[in-house]
């Protein structure tokens, strides 16, 4: 068995490694970026490309999204292990009483929105929640979060849809044809479309929402820069260039733009998740 004094060491790692991805993160941002001055304006662009790596088809670019989206699934990965790291029949941690709390809500979850035969979706739904939820959530860090690209937000919305045909398929290949020319065989173009159109309307939705609020955040800073520096520019020396204006507002901002969207969009792409895949099958093909 462990000691308590090898427990406390392995919390300890345990912790740092789900801090060091996020680290990682901002150093590599530090140390590849660098500010526009005033006079270029306002710069909003797309994830930063690090380099490409050539493959069949096209390059495959390695992007400030891809890298700060796989620092945000090695901290859920880390931190799942801290969580359950130790845990006994009877909690007596507040360690284990987050983990089991954390459980029983996403359970809670998808047990009201998907049925009981469905339950084994839990933990897929609690991924989804906490990947988009902490990667958008990770602009707060001052990184790029990933759901700011739609590439990711898309990957994330074909494998959802695969799950959802794999389960229209359950119920007979015939019959998942035929559900196109339902009522009618004249509607089976626009059937096909709104079949197609689930993982973009998911996507599309899901990014739609977590750009535009880091353009407004974007804009609104770089507008408060911009008037410090006109307003406050007379001071002496390093006090001309400190941006005080942008103290206070962008923070405030933050609390929805960043805070409250990032998870509200998560979990409205978790409740499409649920819904679409509950609905593309009866319980008893499950």
């Amino acid at each position: 068995m462990e000691t308590a004094n090898s427990t406390r060491w392995k919390d300890r790692l345990l912790l740092i490694l789900c801090i060091l991805p996020m680290v990682l993160a901002m150093t590599v941002k530090v140390l590849t970026t660098q500010e526009a001055p005033l006079s270029e304006g306002v710069n909003i662009s797309g994830a930063q490309i690090f380099f490409a790596i050539d493959m069949p088809l096209q390059p495959l670019y390695i992007t400030s999204a891809l890298v700060n989206s796989w620092c945000v699934i090695l901290t859920i990965f880390f931190l799942c292990l801290y969580l359950t790291h130790g845990i006994k029949v009877i909690p007596d941690s507040r360690r284990q009483h987050a983990a089991e709390w954390i459980v029983d809500t996403v359970n809670k979850l998808v047990r009201e929105n998907m049925g009981e035969s469905y339950m084994g979706f839990a933990p897929f739904i609690a991924g989804i929640l906490g990947l988009s939820a902490l990667s958008s959530l990770s602009s707060l860090l001052g990184l790029f979060p990933p759901t700011s690209d739609v590439n990711i937000v898309l990957g994330w919305a074909i494998l959802v849809f695969g799950i959802i045909t794999h389960y229209k398929l359950k119920g007979g290949l015939w019959a998942y044809i035929k559900s196109f020319f339902s009522p009618v065989f004249v509607f089976a173009p626009l059937n096909i479309i709104g079949e197609l159109a689930t993982p973009i309307s998911m996507s599309f939705r899901h990014y739609g929402n977590i750009m535009s609020g880091m353009v407004i955040s974007t804009l609104i800073s770089f507008a408060l820069r911009s008037l410090s520096k006109a307003l406050l520019g007379w001071l002496p020396g390093i006090l001309g260039n400190i941006p005080f204006l942008q103290v206070g507002l962008p923070a405030v901002l933050s609390l929805y733009l960043d805070i409250f969207s990032g998870c509200m969009q998560a979990f409205i792409f978790a409740m499409l998740t649920m819904m679409f895949v509950a609905t593309a099958a009866p319980e008893e093909n499950v």
